[in-house]
This record gives structure tokens, C-alpha cells and sequence, in this order.
């Protein structure tokens, strides 16, 4: 089965409409700049774990060369995520952030600050990565 967007250009197509025309018209986002937003929103969730594992080594803001990178990264983090939900959902758009910080946060954690890996532990990650798999899939955009 084709996903939402694949299956709005192939009705276009039979119809005999020229996709330029269509992206002009705003009907719907070039292709290029979706794969880019997925890819911005991507980044920003990177930049979602580097401040959620910098809020660790501030100190409660207390050192101050943790505390400018983390609030840097969450500067960046929020800037890219709305960047993203330019052609994104926003439901999913959300949601995929915080499933990267979040997943990406409990890694680092079990590997920087030795963190329990007990298996239940990695197996709701293994499930929230499926659930970023599963949103990415079922966007139109």
C-alpha cells in the first residue's frame, strides 16, 4: 500500500496534471522539501538530547559552560522543530521529537551515566522507536 503522499501524486498523474503546476498552487509541498523537513526534524531531536543530557552536567545552572551549550541546544532544537512543521503534521512532527529526545536521552543515559539496560527498560524503547516508525509511515506529507 502507497502512503498518502505517494497516492496524491499518482492521482495527479492520471489525471494529467503537471506536478509543478500543483506545487505551485500550494496543493501540496515538493517532495524534496518534505524528505528535508523529516530530516530537520531528525536534528532537532538530536539537539532535544544534547540539552536533556546538558540540564545533567549544569549543575541546576550552576556551571556555566554546560549551561550556555544547553540552552544553545535547546534554542536550536526548538528553532529546526518549527522549521519542520512547515510541510509536517504537527501531531506527528511533536511527537517524533520527543520520541528521538526521549530515546536518545535513556541511551546516553544508560551508556554516560550508567543507567540501569535492564531488558524491559530497552524493549519500551524498542517500542517507542516503533512508534516513530509507525507515525513516519502513516504521514501524508
Amino acid at each position: 500500500m502507497l502512503p498518502a503522499w505517494a497516492l496524491f501524486y499518482v492521482r495527479h498523474l492520471r489525471s494529467g496534471d503537471d506536478l509543478t503546476s500543483i506545487h505551485q498552487l500550494g496543493t501540496a509541498p515538493p517532495i524534496r522539501e518534505v524528505f528535508m523537513n523529516w530530516f530537520i526534524l531528525v536534528v532537532a531531536g538530536l539537539f532535544e538530547i544534547g540539552w536533556a543530557v546538558g540540564l545533567k552536567y549544569t549543575d541546576g545552572f550552576t556551571r556555566i559552560w554546560p549551561t550556555v551549550c544547553t540552552v544553545l541546544s535547546m534554542i536550536i532544537s526548538f528553532g529546526l522543530l518549527g522549521i519542520a512543521m512547515k510541510s509536517l503534521p504537527i501531531g506527528t512532527a511533536y511527537a517524533v521529537w520527543v520520541g528521538v529526545g526521549a530515546v536518545g536521552t535513556a541511551i546516553l543515559g544508560i551508556v554516560l551515566l550508567g543507567e540501569s539496560a535492564n531488558p524491559m527498560r530497552l524493549l519500551s524503547l524498542g517500542l517507542i522507536v516503533a512508534g516513530i516508525v509507525g507515525l513516519k509511515l502513516a504521514t501524508p506529507a
